[in-house]
């Protein structure tokens, strides 16, 4: 009888496994919210895949802008992947961009679309507001996901009804060319949707890994202290200097060259800390760094920087300003 029991077990178990995946979500239409670099990035790739895709943003000027960039992007990867069939090239950049629509009106769009992905200013009570909206319009089906890179998810999930349709989605910039997705689930996560959103990531092309709700899952969490104990190298000692361009005198344990070089000569990295921060802007360094301070004022890898504080209250927020770290032409 037991081994009938437990055979019985197994059959149900089974067949539940079988029904659940039979359930995942296979996402066909995607609308992203938020036309920036990030937001047009996602855009592309999932219009690349093969997927039907609305980009979201507040004004039609902006998002002629995102779809110029996106049209820009997909002929630098058709010259690469298409080199000696130009005409392949053309095709596939004219068919992924006649994938990618554009509105102005997100509520009126998510009614049909599988998956929502927020690429929008990374601010927690903008956020909300946006999915508290959707919420109402979105279909039952629908999923939620946030491209956050630094704000916890379960946060603004519970903005939802549908916090076991909602979870992270953080891709990497330039979208296109990185091919890691941090793939976030909260609690409430329901395996369905973790599977569904595992599912969308692979045909992608990118490669997935998966992470809890835990403060800047896995690569700020480690990348962004590591880009504040250079700084804290390079201040270690300094006082300030109104005659230096930086308004800092370096008096401590390394240059900002000095420390780029070895971690590119000694450790490998493509990129030395101060040029990454540059890159990626410190405002947004900042915003990060600043959020986990208010989260955890006694951890001593989040107390704040001098510097950076001073360069984004200046308005030099790296390359995009032309000027944060580093000046640039």
């Amino acid at each position: 009888m037991a081994f009938v029991t437990r055979q019985f077990v197994r059959s149900v178990s089974s067949s539940s496994t079988a029904s659940a995946s039979a359930k995942k979500i296979i996402v066909k239409h995607v609308t992203v919210i938020g036309g920036g670099l990030m937001g047009a990035g996602i855009a592309q790739v999932a219009g690349a895949a093969g997927h039907t895709v609305v980009l979201v943003d507040q004004t039609e000027d902006i998002l002629a802008k995102s779809k110029k960039g996106i049209e820009e992007s997909l002929r630098k990867v058709a010259k690469k992947k298409f080199a000696e069939n130009p005409k392949a090239g053309d095709e596939f950049v004219e068919k992924t961009l006649s994938s990618i629509s554009t509105s102005t009106d997100a509520a009126s769009v998510v009614h049909s679309t599988d998956l929502v992905v927020e690429a929008i200013v990374e601010n927690l009570k903008v956020k909300n507001e946006l999915f508290k909206r959707l919420d109402k319009f979105a279909s039952e089906h629908t999923i939620f996901a946030s491209n956050t890179s630094s704000l916890q998810i379960t946060n603004i999930a519970n903005a939802t009804m549908r916090q076991d349709r909602f979870a992270g989605l953080h891709f990497f910039n330039p979208v296109p060319l990185m091919k890691l997705v941090e793939v976030i689930k909260t609690p409430m996560t329901s395996q369905k949707t973790y599977e569904s959103l595992i599912d969308f990531t692979r045909a992608l092309g990118k490669h997935p890994v998966s992470c809890k709700d835990t403060p800047g899952f896995i690569v700020n969490r480690l990348l962004v202290p590591y880009l504040m104990e250079a700084v804290r190298l390079y201040e270690r000692g300094s006082c300030p200097d109104v005659s230096s361009g930086s308004g800092w005198s370096l008096k401590g344990d390394a240059s900002k060259e000095d420390i780029d070089t070895a971690m590119k000569l000694g450790a490998g990295y493509p990129m030395g800390p101060f040029e990454l921060l540059d890159y990626v802007g410190l405002d947004t360094t900042k915003f990060i760094m600043d959020g986990w301070y208010e989260m955890d004022a006694k951890n001593p890898l989040f107390q704040p920087i001098p510097s950076l504080n001073k360069l984004v209250a200046e308005n030099k927020l790296g390359k995009k300003t032309g000027e944060g770290y580093y000046k640039y032409k």
